[in-house]
């Protein structure tokens, strides 16, 4: 049952906006509506919603000055971004500022709703509780604290998204592993994720840019050409 999941919708497209409404709704959630930016943001603030669809071009605020604001105040709700723009440069900035998943315009009502419904199982994973772990482990100049969710490179916080967050994780427990792409898909997004390994590639490259010394030469994240990535605690040679 959805009944208690609310979600906030801002689209200035009154045909597309209507569409997801009845969508959203018949499937039992309850949703907020805004028709540009400065209306989302408040309505954010107002009714704390599950989860936010949020379209990058809105008047008075952009999705990507909404997107920006939302993690100010949330970083775990799951933000995803409609674009009618394939552009990867819009994508790359879009996972820059916090957003989970992209749905590019035209979509299918049936691939948002599945989206939608993966986004919030992988809330609830995360949060009914993770295998143990270490209240503390440090690579290089960084330290993670799993006890607070929050990452610090020689004592200063280095922000990070959920998906950075459970990308780290999921490097940490399997050290030293090359791990496919298919493998950190299913370990940070869940296994009813419907991206592509680009989406993952992006992500890595953020994170890298993070976590790395020299993100174009890393030595803690080192990509497996043709399979993956394999998290090195001590650098690679």
């Amino acid at each position: 049952m959805n009944g208690a999941r609310h979600i906030l919708i801002a689209e200035d497209d009154a045909s597309i906006r209507l569409g997801l409404v009845d969508t959203l709704e018949s499937e039992g959630y309850t949703v907020y509506v805004a028709t540009n930016g400065k209306e989302a943001l408040q309505l954010f603030e107002d009714e704390n919603p599950d989860l936010a669809i949020l379209d990058i071009m809105m008047p008075q605020l952009s999705g990507y000055d909404v997107c920006r604001e939302i993690r100010k105040q949330n970083a775990a709700i799951p933000i995803l971004m409609l674009s009618a723009k394939a552009e990867e440069i819009d994508k790359v900035l879009g996972l820059e500022l916090g957003a989970d998943d992209y749905v590019t315009k035209p979509f299918g009502m049936r691939e948002l709703l599945a989206r939608v419904s993966a986004a919030l199982r992988r809330v609830e994973a995360s949060s009914s509780g993770q295998k143990e772990l270490p209240a503390h482990f440090s690579f290089g100049s960084m330290e993670v604290d799993t006890e607070r969710r929050q990452a610090f490179c020689d004592g200063k916080e280095v922000p990070m998204t959920q998906l950075e967050y459970r990308l780290l994780l999921a490097f940490y427990k399997n050290a030293e592993r090359a791990l496919s792409r298919d493998f950190l898909l299913n370990a940070a997004w869940g296994v009813d994720y419907l991206g592509t390994t680009r989406t993952l590639d992006q992500h890595v490259s953020q994170l890298r840019r993070k976590i790395e010394e020299n993100s174009s030469q890393p030595k803690f994240l080192v990509t497996v050409h043709g399979f993956g990535y394999r998290y090195c605690p001590n650098g690679s040679e």
